[in-house]
């Protein structure tokens, strides 16, 4: 018995249930979510595996076995139909005898590209796609941006006073916001392939960068510094860390070749990257992170470096944590002056989401479309 229109909508919100479940476990992949059904029944399910394998629908379809033949498939992203690591999703569909697939987004990859739909379509299988398409490329923004623009999505998080200060002007700064708001940031780094921080916040509050949920996800968070002459104290629980999680320096041109090497020494991978007018260029730091896979990071600070991704219109997503307090001009601003003279100047985005976190607010949003 085929599928209602309701049913199309229940299903297809159960797969993008499920490839959120892989948001920053799966690069250089994306998170795709699939379902199975059969007679109305769920007969398979699956997600997109750690480092991206294995894909949703071979998982899905090994679950549901001889079930899935005549069964209709419920997939967040188009198969893809093309030999990598893996064999096509395509031909794992078309041999299990799916006899129809719904597709939320088109696959933007110049490998796929509707080539998926009509591969499928040609071995007799029913494809319709566009369902849920906006949640769908919301969810795997960064893997669009990846393959489309070059670079991975780049979510700017704030903890911030309600006049929008991170610190005091002798520098404190912990805790601005209560337990729940950090929760949540932590959870957003675990959502994220990468945290990204400027060498300043190394130096001044000599953080972990880790994803401190127990559980909340199978690998580490990568952490990546932006540190053009390599700053950053050997001694720094980064560093000392570097075996435990991942931990990535953007450089520029003029590093100590031996220090250079101290730092590879102790695991540490050293990314080079043009200069820019003030330490690195973040365009093309940004490039070289998609060419390491990345493709969603969440940049934490400090103000300088909110600042300077502000300025390059580097910014996807804001993720503003903000306490109900005031701390007056005496604190440090949450984002450095960037050049703003004139209000038409200012980069504007999208209020998406607000959620109440004990006494605090954390504000989300987007880029404008």
């Amino acid at each position: 018995m085929p599928e209602s229109a309701e049913d199309d909508l229940n299903f297809m919100r159960a797969a993008l249930a499920l490839g959120r479940r892989g948001l920053g476990t799966t690069w250089p992949n994306p998170s795709v979510g699939c379902v199975l059904v059969r007679d109305g029944r769920v007969v398979g399910r699956g997600y997109t595996g750690n480092g991206g394998r294995p894909h949703a629908e071979p998982t899905a379809l090994s679950i549901a076995g001889d079930a899935a033949r005549g069964a209709t498939a419920y997939v967040t992203l188009e198969p893809c139909c093309h030999w990598g690591q893996t064999p096509p999703c395509t031909d794992a569909l078309i041999q299990a005898g799916v006899a129809r697939v719904v597709i939320a987004a088109l696959d933007p990859d110049k490998r796929v590209d509707s080539q998926g739909v009509a591969v499928l379509r040609d071995a007799g299988i029913e494809v319709d796609h566009g369902l849920l398409e906006p949640d769908a490329r919301e969810d795997l923004e960064g893997f669009f941006r990846r393959v489309t623009q070059q670079r991975p999505m780049a979510t700017l998080k704030l903890a911030t006073t309600l006049d929008g200060k991170i610190a005091t002007g002798a520098g404190e700064s912990q805790w601005i916001t209560g337990p729940e708001a950090r929760h949540m940031a932590h959870v957003l780094r675990g959502r994220h392939d990468a945290v990204l921080a400027g060498v300043g916040t190394v130096v001044a509050d000599n953080p972990e960068l880790t994803c401190r949920i127990e559980g909340f996800r199978p690998t580490p968070v990568v952490r990546v510094i932006v540190d053009s002459h390599l700053r950053t104290p050997l001694t720094s629980k980064l560093v000392r860390t570097a075996a435990n999680a991942p931990i990535w320096f953007l450089i520029r041109d003029g590093v100590d070749p031996a220090r250079r090497a101290a730092f590879i020494d102790l695991g540490a991978k050293v990314i080079d990257v043009n200069a820019g007018a003030v330490g690195i260029d973040l365009p093309d730091a940004m490039t070289a992170l998609a060419q390491e896979g990345l493709t969603r990071v969440l940049v934490e600070g400090g103000g300088q470096v909110a600042a300077s991704f502000i300025r390059a219109d580097l910014v996807d997503r804001v993720a503003w944590f903000h306490a109900p307090a005031v701390m007056g001009g005496d604190g440090w601003p949450g984002v450095q002056g960037f050049g703003i003279e004139k209000l038409a100047m200012m980069p504007r985005f999208v209020r998406h989401r607000v959620t109440p976190l004990g006494g605090d607010m954390l504000t989300e949003f987007k880029r404008p479309n």
